[in-house]
């Protein structure tokens, strides 16, 4: 919770300072203007994938040899290459980095981020300075992918390399699963505002003397950054302030206390970091290199890169004295030794033991016979510092084998965590053990023709609104985002905490309804019954207006109980702002109509998909809290074109509500001055933007009735089962 403003901190997705912003903050443009822009070619609707959007990859990776590709791989880690040498002879360290940086950007406040994409190939990702020269990790796993083509996304290769690295190292591992899809360009991403990467003065995101939160939904300290500053909070080496910002970021990303001292510990134990030199010797980031240097960047002479004289983050050396194998020698020596603040070579602030013994001395990357003293970070003390992370710490040391199983259990969440439930994972290597943060969901059963003709008859006459069954399956559904693949109609979470208490969920209501589907639903599970209810309305709602037509139902839903469900991980699929009901906490830093494209992006719909399901959502009074805003019709309850045709109407003139911050909008009668509406930001954009009123005009059209009830329903459905990925 912030202690200033009082909001969870799971919460408000778009506070901020000052004025209005962007959803999108700095983009690629903005950094790096000169790069070649490609957007002109993906207009209208154009796909940049080359294999076609209908290409499924998890069905593309069952069909690869996975023992073969694993073995390709193994081979690969001590396959030192001369253009890019392996510190000890061995990669991998250097993978182990790529697919934790892969997975890292992963945050909960809108599921965004993660390896599920392949999103490290591009920019900002692929320049930003903490994946500096894992460029080069990709282009070493190039062969493989060049072998195994389509068979295995970029995706699943960063992460099956980083574990194949861990097993490769006699380190822990608990799985793999594989069907990630590649996109093939930039997604769009909010990183946040600042104008400079890690900055070390007032871009910091938390103050140094600040107990003030995130912004949401940032889950990185810095811009640049994949957690936080290694060297502590704005180049500043307290290791108290460090561990409050890792307990934020972490958080952020969906890690307890446990889970990120494993993290840490078991990272590194790995490989080492580079400072050897300072970073303004070397060359430009890949997104602003040259031609001749083919998408490589932070280049510097190949004889510096054969001794080793290498900088990325500017920290330099081992954390532990057994680099390329698995141990428990990191907390070993944390705790064994005390620590000076020293700087590397490349002018960093690190920690360096006093006095070590030379046998917990490293060996040093490019010469195995030479000794050189291992390190620690400000964020690695602050595991020793930070008296939770300490009581957490001593433990692990006193019981590694302990620190096995957490470590290989967070390394596995922290690779998968964006993939969603466990029905989306492919491959010999899933593990049979179904974890709480994997959202599952019971197996249910389909029912038969007559159990739902059975239903929707009943259902309708049970004296509920069209509008409160189509507000209750919206409200279940619509949790959804495709960003994490989390949320959705299946398990019906509706009924339980916290979603049942969500203020855009009207609670009073919402109980009320799901009490009459829970007495009618029969042998229908909860979530069938709650979807199909609200298709039922839709129909009726069709049918009051003139068309009589079948919305598609795909039952077989399953119900949670309460242990199926991780309550706190849930809260932040709360909406703060949902245009499709009109629905809005407070005033925002963002723009309301930004949201509902936002939220609209989330649900994985097309502009014409959103521009539909609100004209729909409307006309059926499915607004949050009952209000009137952008209901333009005198037939509440039927699915007719009112909504368009009367927000294109010119006789009506827009005034915005005194007091309402531009947030509520009268219409009023151009001739007469008479009120005939109010509206929202959410309802006006869809005659004020260019884009938007070109879609609204199709179905204000005369004769395009018919299109909107099909086009609503193919919407509807769209969202009613985004989530079954049980089919």
């Amino acid at each position: 919770m912030d202690a200033k403003t009082g909001e969870i901190s799971g919460g408000c997705p778009f506070n901020g300072d000052g004025g209005t912003r962007s959803l999108l903050g700095r983009t690629n443009k903005d950094w790096w203007p000169e790069a070649t822009q490609l957007d002109i070619l993906t207009e209208e609707g154009k796909s940049a994938n080359p294999y076609g959007e209908d290409f499924d990859y998890a069905a593309a990776f069952n069909t690869i040899d996975y023992s073969a590709l694993k073995a390709d791989l193994t081979a690969l880690m001590t396959d030192s290459q001369p253009w890019w040498p392996a510190d000890y002879g061995h990669y991998g360290p250097f993978f182990i980095r790529m697919a934790w940086h892969a997975s890292g950007t992963y945050r909960t406040g809108d599921g965004r981020g993660g390896a599920g994409s392949g999103q490290q190939r591009f920019a900002p990702l692929n320049s930003w300075p903490d994946n500096g020269n894992l460029d080069k990790a990709r282009r070493l796993l190039w062969p493989i992918k060049q072998k195994y083509g389509k068979g295995i996304s970029w995706a699943d290769l960063f992460i099956l390399a980083g574990n194949v690295a861990i097993e490769s190292m006699g380190g822990p591992v608990f799985g793999f699963g594989g069907g990630r899809a590649d996109v093939y360009e930039p997604e769009n991403v909010y990183w946040g505002t600042e104008s400079l990467w890690v900055d070390t003065g007032a871009e910091t995101r938390i103050q140094p003397d600040s107990d003030m939160a995130l912004e949401n939904p940032l889950a990185a300290i810095q811009m640049g950054l994949i957690y936080v500053n290694p060297e502590g909070p704005g180049g500043i080496a307290d290791p108290l302030l460090s561990a409050r910002d890792m307990r934020e970021t972490f958080a952020r990303m969906a890690m307890n206390d446990e889970e990120t001292v494993a993290l840490t510990a078991g990272g590194h134990a790995f490989g080492k970091a580079h400072g050897a030199a300072p970073s303004d010797t070397f060359g430009d980031a890949p997104e602003g290199g040259t031609l001749e240097n083919q998408g490589l960047g932070w280049l510097t002479d190949q004889g510096e890169i054969d001794t080793g004289n290498i900088t990325t983050s500017g920290i330099e050396g081992a954390w532990s004295n057994n680099p390329t194998s698995w141990s428990h020698d990191y907390f070993r020596l944390l705790f064994k030794y005390e620590f000076e603040l020293v700087h590397s070579p490349a002018g960093a602030q690190q920690w360096t033991p006093i006095n070590p013994e030379e046998a917990d001395m490293a060996p040093d990357a490019r010469d195995p016979s030479k000794k050189v003293p291992t390190m620690m970070t400000t964020a690695d003390m602050a595991l020793k510092m930070d008296p939770e992370y300490r009581k957490i710490s001593e433990r692990f040391l006193t019981n590694p084998e302990q620190l096995d199983d957490a470590f290989a259990r967070a390394w596995f969440k922290l690779c998968h965590r964006d993939m969603g439930p466990k029905a989306r994972y492919h491959g010999p290597e899933v593990p049979e053990e179904t974890l709480i943060w994997m959202d599952p969901v019971p197996a249910g059963s389909t029912p038969s023709d007559g159990e739902v003709a059975r239903f929707k008859s009943a259902i309708l006459s049970s004296g509920l609104t069209v509008g409160e069954l189509v507000k209750a399956a919206w409200a279940s559904a619509s949790t959804y985002r495709n960003s994490d693949h989390r949320g959705g109609a299946n398990g019906a979470r509706i009924t339980q905490a916290p979603q049942n208490g969500w203020a855009a969920n009207d609670p009073d209501e919402l109980a009320k309804v799901l009490g009459v589907i829970g007495d009618h639903r029969g042998a229908l599970s909860m979530a069938d019954a709650i979807v199909l209810a609200g298709s039922a309305a839709v129909e009726k709602a069709a049918k009051d207006a003139g068309f009589d037509v079948s919305v598609p139902f795909l039952g077989g839903r399953g119900d949670c109980a309460t242990e199926h469900t991780d309550a706190e991980s849930f809260e932040p699929l709360e909406p703060f702002a949902d245009g499709f009901r009109n629905y809005l906490r407070t005033k925002a830093s963002v723009r309301t109509e930004e949201m509902l494209v936002d939220r609209a992006h989330l649900l994985g719909l097309s502009i014409s998909e959103m521009t539909v399901l609100v004209g729909g959502m409307r006309t059926l009074g499915a607004n949050a809290g009952n209000t009137n805003h952008g209901v333009f019709t005198d037939r509440v309850g039927k699915l007719t074109t009112d909504f368009f045709r009367n927000l294109l109407d010119m006789g009506t003139k827009w005034t915005p509500v005194d007091g309402s911050g531009d947030e509520e909008y009268v219409g009023s009668d151009r001739a007469t001055g008479a009120e005939k509406y109010r509206a929202t930001r959410a309802d006006l954009i869809f005659g004020s933007n260019a884009q938007l009123r070109a879609q609204a005009e199709v179905y204000a059209e005369s004769g395009a009735e018919a299109k909107f009830v099909n086009d609503f329903i193919a919407a509807w459905t769209k969202v009613m089962n985004a989530d079954r990925f049980d089919v």
